[in-house]
């Protein structure tokens, strides 16, 4: 299973807090998923995610997060996925138009729309991509 990680809001909160449970969920998607950057931080082709998160994580995760690779897109993240395989996208928030081509696709149900500011979000995200692999 793939799956295609934002950055902001999925795995840093808005105020770059690490979010509970993070290195259980980083731990558990890296070991069994195939995991891909989609986030702004990889845009147009430049791999910048590592460098970020390095502001706000310990090593231990940055290390586990060396497996994840970057997706290539310039105008809506939906360029990087891969429609022929099953995915998983976790995003706190996809526009509208990217909405649309998950749509058109039938492919809506691989959208995990992330809200850091729910209690327990992240095993509550992990629960249900253990239950789509």
């Amino acid at each position: 299973m793939k799956i295609y990680l934002d950055i902001d809001g999925v795995l840093l909160s808005k105020n770059n807090s690490v979010p509970k449970d993070l290195d259980v969920f980083i731990e558990y998607i890296v070991q069994n998923c195939e995991c891909y950057w989609l986030t702004t931080h990889c845009r147009n082709g430049e791999n910048k995610a590592l460098l970020y998160l390095s502001q706000y994580l310990p090593n231990q995760l940055l290390t586990m997060l060396e497996q994840v690779k970057p997706a290539y897109w310039s105008d809506k993240k939906t360029e990087a996925i891969d429609f022929n395989s099953e995915f998983i996208w976790l995003d706190d928030y996809p526009f509208e138009a990217e909405i649309e081509d998950l749509k058109k696709r039938d492919k809506l149900e691989s959208l995990i729309k992330v809200d850091l500011n729910s209690k327990d979000e992240l095993k509550g995200v992990l629960k249900l991509i253990e239950h789509k692999i």
